[in-house]
């Protein structure tokens, strides 16, 4: 959506082939028993220039709440509090030599900008290295298993020091506190703003046109649908790599081998509604193998509970690898582990107080940035198919997924892609995104 509007600014007349019935991919919102929210959650930061630009541009500003929130850590069957100086420094988990090297650990990776030196080095081995043994054994390997499963193994530096940048510059901008903002209506008051911005600026948005075929014909692009094809003269790709081998059979065999190489880790999430919350925390971390989230989401502890009639919204989210046999887990299966786990971690916690219990999964979220990605993976935005092009989350290398960073990603594809599409401007069918 911001490249079509980016791209139309500069003169292209463009059309979205948007696979899901809305607008918003990982961003679009759901329904949650009685409310409307977001399918996933999602959390402003103040160092988020790209996403505060675009609220800002679609009027939005003066609906963006801001409060201070504070950060769980659940460990050896207890729940802590590490939302102060001071909570981190009582934190039992740790000695004082270990919380030494993990606090300047952190502080290093803030101040690191070049960044592409660290995709040549192991995850593990870095943070073994500044963090120390036991700080990599009781909270870094168990963060990362949770986020990346079998991948954790895989991943680069790079990776956790996207993490930590980014949150670093929450705690920066935010006072030395984990401050997050949010848009009233959730992203379902951004999308219903930013379809409007993009109808005004004459963008066909097609819904319910998931890509089947994209293949060049006489300087001619043809995409395919369930329901027919249609031709342009420019094709960008928006799509993960996988489909893009799959849908454009006119790629070299190298080049299908590097999209395909590319791992994806995909997400099921779980959203409730509670009687009453958990704790008091927005984010509480998980560093314990029995529990099968990866961590606990209160997003009423960062937006008013009154907007969802009192209740506790929740999300407990699993990351998975392709292969991860709890793909085939039913809701039902899901609910039920869930639930138990939830009965584990919070004494207080009934099943009684849940109004509503449902799953949402995604097999490609996430490109994980392996050793080397940038020089082996990264996939380029021109493809060896005649006006084809890719813009996708896969060429994010130095951040974490996420609306700002994919955002930044837009910005930086619409002024290369600017001086590489065919097609006269003020006359031409222009540019196309399959999405």
């Amino acid at each position: 959506m911001a490249l079509a509007a980016d791209l139309s600014r500069r003169g292209y007349r463009v059309t979205i082939m948007e696979a899901a019935p809305r607008s918003g991919g990982l961003a679009a919102p759901a329904r949650i028993g009685e409310y409307t929210w977001d399918r996933f959650y999602h959390v402003i930061l103040q160092s988020d220039e790209h996403l505060r630009a675009l609220v800002d541009g679609l009027g939005l500003t003066d609906r963006l709440h801001w409060k201070p929130t504070g950060t769980g850590f659940y460990v050896d069957g207890r729940l802590w509090s590490l939302s102060s100086t001071l909570e981190f420094l009582t934190f039992p988990a740790l000695g004082m030599l270990d919380k030494a090297r993990l606090g300047a650990n952190i502080l290093y990776a803030s101040r690191i900008r070049a960044w592409r030196r660290l995709e040549s080095v192991l995850a593990s081995e870095w943070l073994k290295r500044w963090s120390g043994q036991r700080a990599w054994e009781r909270l870094w390997l168990p963060l990362l298993r949770a986020k990346l499963g079998d991948n954790a193994e895989a991943a680069s530096a790079a990776f956790i020091w996207a993490i930590i940048a980014r949150m670093y510059g929450a705690r920066r901008t935010g006072m030395k506190r984990e401050t997050f903002g949010y848009v009233d209506g959730g992203y379902a008051s951004i999308l219903q703003r930013f379809d409007a911005q993009l109808e005004e600026l004459g963008v066909e948005t097609v819904f319910d046109a998931r890509a089947t075929g994209v293949r060049t014909v006489d300087g001619r692009v043809h995409v395919s649908t369930p329901t027919g094809s249609r031709e342009f003269d420019n094709v960008v790709l928006t799509i993960p790599c996988s489909r893009i081998v799959e849908v454009c059979p006119q790629l070299t065999e190298s080049e299908r081998r590097r999209l395909a190489a590319v791992r994806y880790q995909g997400i099921a999430c779980a959203t409730l509604l509670l009687e009453q919350p958990l704790a008091d925390y927005y984010i509480t971390n998980i560093a314990d193998a029995r529990i099968p989230f990866t961590a606990v989401i209160e997003m009423t502890a960062l937006v008013d509970r009154g907007r969802f009639g009192g209740h506790a919204l929740v999300y407990l989210p699993k990351y998975l690898t392709q292969e991860d046999p709890f793909w085939q887990k039913t809701d039902s299966e899901v609910e039920a582990e869930f639930l138990a786990a939830l009965e584990h971690m919070y004494p207080r916690f009934r099943r009684a107080h849940v109004r509503t219990f449902q799953v949402s999964r995604v097999r490609e979220m996430l490109a994980v940035t392996t050793l080397d990605y940038s020089a082996t993976l990264l996939p380029a935005s021109r493809t060896t198919v005649d006006r084809v092009f890719i813009a996708n989350s896969a060429q994010i290398a130095n951040g974490t997924l996420n609306v700002n960073e994919t955002l930044a990603l837009a910005e930086r594809k619409a002024n290369e892609l600017g001086s590489l599409l065919h097609g006269s401007r003020s006359a031409s069918p222009a540019a196309a995104g399959a999405a």
